[in-house]
């Protein structure tokens, strides 16, 4: 029997309520993915079939964790039940169960299975390359502002978000058709595609909808707070008939309101679902009281929310630290003091310490203190491992390999290593294929296309669409294939190997690149299993890659201070948490006066004083550079709905004047200039 006894009582209800439609209000550290996990086990222990149950997720790690945690819990019991061992609860993201649902049917919709995912690099690519032929020459344009309006526009999302920039709205609506059309010709869908294609084909092929009705039961979703506008119609689309919906979240959490998220999705839950069963989960396992109550008294401030009251058996703990610096180098040279004394004289390690800020930015100064102090550290949210070049390079010659019509992937390897094909020639072999409404490479394969080249670049297309046809063919036999050995060779055909090495100025360096694809190699291999055809496998596998933007991004094993944006801290924890620059102008944010979503910076202060277990420390500073010239900064209006009896030194601070100069534990002053601002 699952063991239910190490639940408290609201988690226990929760996991024993199975119909019907019931909303976790899971506060932050009150143990949801352990509710949701034993929730899974009891339902199959109940009998209910495995496959019957999906869970999504937003984040590949989450998803990993939660299907580990469930295989732990339900293996035996089902293998006593005599149930089918190789029937599993479909446990994904949104993403990835939108994959699912159309690797099966997206023929209905005239694409091809072997469709490939465009991540944001090749949709900034794609958004490049149309609008080079309608913004007038000189006119600067940011691609990544026009695509993020692009996916406002498509995923129809609220007035007022298209009404912040609206001629960028205006110009996502100008080549809307026009980049739909691109990637729909080189059998490729981005990542709102995989959301709306499917309500697509819900819509327009009831069967589709009721298949996967059918086999879907029971849906649990996670994050709840995160939905976006086309999520909520999926889930409901899936849900609306049998009601056996369960989602889990946190409104006083719900941070992503800029990317989609629609907090409304939650607070509004029982106008679609009547009868909606509300369980809070209220009680705290990571931090001490004192942290919490100051997370309490700040999130009330909001109006618009499901009131709940963290609390925690761990004691009330220390009070929180409140510092005042001149300057962020200050700030940062302290800040690295308090962990270097920490680890030596009370042995507490690096990787209990983590620093939280708002934008990358901030990085800088405490990157360079923890370098000249000698304290190792991991910046979550640096390059990814898979956005070096010699990554994105054989990464793009797989996909081309697997679906040729790519183009995105198909311009950027052409002539990589050079193989006569300039970008002269590509950007005419682009024209023409934009004029035909083809991909490029079926713009290459037509003969007229080829014999209106000159002779040297004609020979160069018909070598290059050889080569992909004789690389390509081995994909299609059985699982015999070594996909390594296959990789390992068309780079060394091609001479990648060596264009590598003569590219780059410092031997280290090129070694280093060399030994990056090997470890992707590696990584290749593994991934292919008994069963799979190579191609089976290779689709799989950049499926994953594309799915999975964090990938690479973990922390190092060993001892390492976390530096990490406010934003990308979700569901992580600490022993020791250091938050800078709790400013006016960062926490809440410039745009927030503006854009009104000043409740929303307030629910990302709460999310980051939440990840501390043990010790919290918040710092400001005076002034702070912008374009080489120092401004003055205010603290955050924020500080001052934290309770005085939580903080450090609070008792004095309004008697001591401030003193600039001496750049340490500068507390005097800091609630008179509070009331100030």
């Amino acid at each position: 029997m699952l063991n239910l006894s190490t639940l408290n009582p609201q988690q226990r209800h929760a996991v024993e309520h199975i119909r019907g439609p019931m909303l976790i209000l899971a506060g932050a550290g009150t143990g949801k993915t352990r509710v949701i996990t034993h929730r899974i086990a009891h339902m199959v222990e109940l009998g209910i079939a495995p496959h019957q149950i999906l869970a999504v997720t937003f984040t590949n790690k989450a998803a990993r964790e939660m299907r580990e945690r469930v295989r732990k819990l339900i293996p035996r019991r089902r293998a006593a039940a005599g149930s089918d061992q190789s029937a599993n609860p479909t446990i994904g993201t949104f993403h990835s169960f939108c994959v699912k649902i159309l690797r099966q049917h997206i023929e209905h919709l005239g694409y091809k299975r072997n469709f490939v995912i465009y991540d944001e690099s090749e949709q900034l690519a794609a958004v490049r390359k149309l609008m080079s032929n309608i913004t007038a020459k000189g006119e600067k344009t940011d691609p990544r502002a026009i695509l993020t309006m692009l996916s406002r526009v498509r995923l129809q999302e609220s007035a007022d978000a298209l009404f912040a920039d609206p001629s960028a709205a205006a110009l996502a609506r100008h080549i809307q058709a026009k980049y739909e059309s691109t990637l729909r010709a080189s059998n490729a869908v981005d990542f709102d595609d995989l959301l709306l294609l499917t309500l697509r084909l819900f819509h327009e092929h009831p069967q589709v909808l009721t298949q996967s009705q059918e086999q879907f039961q029971y849906v649990m979703v996670d994050e709840y707070q995160d939905t976006s506008a086309a999520q909520f119609r999926l889930v409901h689309s899936l849900t609306r008939h049998h009601r056996n919906l369960c989602v889990v979240g946190d409104d006083d959490q719900s941070i992503y309101g800029w990317r989609g998220a629609e907090i409304k999705n939650l607070l509004n839950l029982e106008q679609f679902y009547p009868g909606l069963k509300i369980i809070k989960l209220e009680q705290n396992y990571r931090s001490t009281n004192t942290i919490l109550s100051a997370a309490n008294a700040l999130i009330r401030n909001n109006a618009e929310r499901r009131p709940k009251n963290l609390w925690s058996e761990n004691g009330q703990g220390d009070l929180i630290l409140i510092q005042t610096f001149p300057n962020e180098e200050e700030e940062a040279r302290t800040i690295v003091e308090t962990i270097d004394y920490a680890r030596k004289m009370n042995q507490v390690p690096w990787s209990s310490q983590a620093i939280l800020f708002r934008t990358n930015g901030q990085s800088r100064p405490l990157e360079t203190a923890l370098r000249q102090a000698g304290v190792r550290y991991h910046l979550i949210g640096g390059q990814s491992f898979f956005d070096r070049r010699e990554i994105k390079d054989l990464i793009a010659y797989l996909k081309v390999l697997i679906n040729p019509h790519d183009d995105i992937s198909l311009l950027r390897i052409a002539n990589v290593p050079a193989r006569g094909l300039s970008t002269t020639t590509m950007e005419r072999l682009l024209s023409i294929s934009q004029e035909r409404d083809s991909s490029v490479y079926a713009a290459m394969r037509h003969t007229d296309v080829q014999d209106s080249l000159l002779s040297r670049t004609r020979e160069a297309v018909r070598e290059f669409l050889s080569w992909i046809d004789q690389t390509r063919a081995p994909l299609e036999g059985d699982g015999s294939l070594s996909l390594a050995i296959w990789a390992n060779g068309f780079l060394s055909d091609i001479e990648y190997w060596t264009e590598l090495r003569r590219s780059e100025k410092n031997p280290e360096s090129a070694e280093s690149r060399v030994q990056n694809l090997k470890d992707l190699i590696a990584v290749l291999d593994k991934r292919q299993t008994q069963g799979q055809t190579p191609i089976e496998c290779l689709e799989g596998f950049l499926e994953e890659l594309v799915l999975d933007p964090d990938r690479g991004n973990d922390p190092p094993d060993g001892d390492a201070v976390t530096l990490i944006t406010i934003h990308s801290c979700k569901g992580l924890e600490f022993p020791n948490v250091h938050i800078v620059g709790i400013e006016d102008g960062l926490i809440p944010h410039t745009r927030s006066k503006t854009e009104g979503t000043t409740d929303e910076e307030r629910r990302l202060f709460y999310v980051a004083i939440t990840r501390a277990m043990r010790k919290l420390s918040l710092s400001h500073c005076l002034g702070r550079k912008k374009y080489g010239e120092v401004i003055p900064c205010h603290p955050s209006p924020f500080l001052k709905e934290l309770p005085t009896e939580l903080l450090e030194n609070a008792a004095e601070l309004a008697k001591k004047p401030v003193n600039v100069d001496s750049g340490r534990n500068l507390f005097a002053g800091l609630r008179a200039m509070l009331d100030e601002s």
